[in-house]
């Protein structure tokens, strides 16, 4: 009897697996030699990340962290054009708008997400070939292993929404060299390719197309530990080739961005690029002066705070800043502008820097009792 009900459990979970694995689920999760591989299904949406797909990952990695068969975890996306394109915010705005779960259910789950690939004890590899922003990052940076490509395209563009860069933003951008995170949080700016790898976002380098044997080989891997994964993502990284000698695209602006993104409020961040007067400063000056300046001011601050905490801290005052945008007024009219009516003509609320207070952003910040993140 032992026999035939260890029978029916291998079947069982056999199911569950080919559930996960049709083709037309968002996600799909299956067992392969000694890794656990989560591919997100959504091609046409770039993969964007939703509530129910941050539902079946959770468990999943939960288990495999515990499944002493499972050496290592992967996750990538389908369709050759992103990894994951960022959250799936157009849900979340429609709930908000009527003061859906959702809007809290959202983040709150997906920041727990976030939270177990950041403490999670198997080797995570990701593989961010194509766009990787937003929810996408969170997806990917927290683990031991990211993997660009040539087709990488790596932003946190939130504050263009009215949002801020979350996903534990407030830990690894200030983490970054220099001041190059609070750069690409403020801005939005784009990183392609080997650049993610030389601004400190990818710890590796690979073409594209040789994704699938990178693969293979981790999955024939035998009981491998971090350094034999280690190992083999370097043997790939030394092999590829392309554009190797090019310079990191922000080298040469690198002074610049360090002393002007190092001021202690936008305002004089504003000022300081106005002073400097180069062709450079006021590219940034025009691109700052599109973004919603509460969600500025909220950022910066949320990097500097972020700097010195841990992720769990930081993803605990991410979660109060979400429920602060989900309650105001310029994360629901910056997706209109951008997404909806994309007419990027977004009108804010405060519409300048120096009538956003002090105050407000403070309340932003302020714990929100048994409703906080409970990491």
């Amino acid at each position: 009897r032992q026999k035939l009900f260890n029978r029916l459990q291998v079947i069982l979970q056999h199911l569950k697996m080919s559930k996960h694995t049709d083709s037309t689920a968002e996600v799909l999760l299956e067992k392969r030699g000694g890794a656990g591989i989560i591919t997100l299904n959504r091609p046409k949406a770039l993969n964007a990340l939703n509530l129910s797909m941050i539902q079946q990952i959770y468990p999943q990695i939960k288990t495999w962290e515990q499944d002493p068969e499972t050496f290592l975890i992967i996750i990538k996306g389908t369709g050759g054009k992103a990894f994951c394109a960022g959250g799936d915010i157009r849900a979340i705005t429609d709930a908000g708008k009527v003061g859906d779960r959702l809007a809290q259910d959202f983040f709150r789950e997906e920041y727990i997400l976030n939270n177990a690939i950041g403490t999670c004890k198997k080797p995570y590899v990701a593989l961010i070939d194509g766009i990787t922003m937003g929810g996408g990052v969170g997806l990917s940076v927290h683990g031991h292993f990211r993997v660009a490509t040539e087709k990488t395209l790596f932003a946190m563009p939130e504050t263009a929404i009215g949002l801020f860069p979350d996903v534990g933003g407030g830990y690894f951008l200030p983490r970054l060299p220099g001041k190059i995170g609070y750069y690409l949080a403020l801005t939005g700016f784009r990183l392609k390719g080997r650049d993610v790898l030389k601004a400190g976002i990818a710890t590796h380098f690979v073409e594209s197309e040789k994704l699938p044997a990178l693969e293979s080989d981790l999955i024939a891997l035998k009981s491998p530990s971090t350094e034999n994964i280690a190992d083999l993502l370097n043997s790939y990284h030394m092999k590829s080739k392309a554009d190797q000698e090019k310079e990191f695209v922000l080298d040469e602006h690198m002074e610049k961005i360090n002393s002007l993104f190092s001021a202690n409020s936008m305002e004089e961040i504003v000022k300081k690029l106005k002073q400097d007067g180069s062709p450079f400063a006021i590219k940034q000056l025009e691109t700052i002066n599109k973004m919603s300046p509460t969600s500025l001011k909220m950022t910066l601050r949320q990097l500097r705070e972020g700097a010195s905490m841990s992720l769990q801290d930081v993803l605990t005052m991410e979660y109060r800043l979400s429920q602060a945008c989900m309650r105001g007024h310029d994360f629901y009219e910056g997706v209109r502008a951008v997404l909806i009516d994309k007419d990027q003509s977004p009108r804010w609320k405060p519409a300048a820097l120096e009538e956003v207070s002090d105050e407000f952003v403070d309340d932003c910040f302020k714990p929100l009792g048994s409703n906080d993140l409970k990491l």
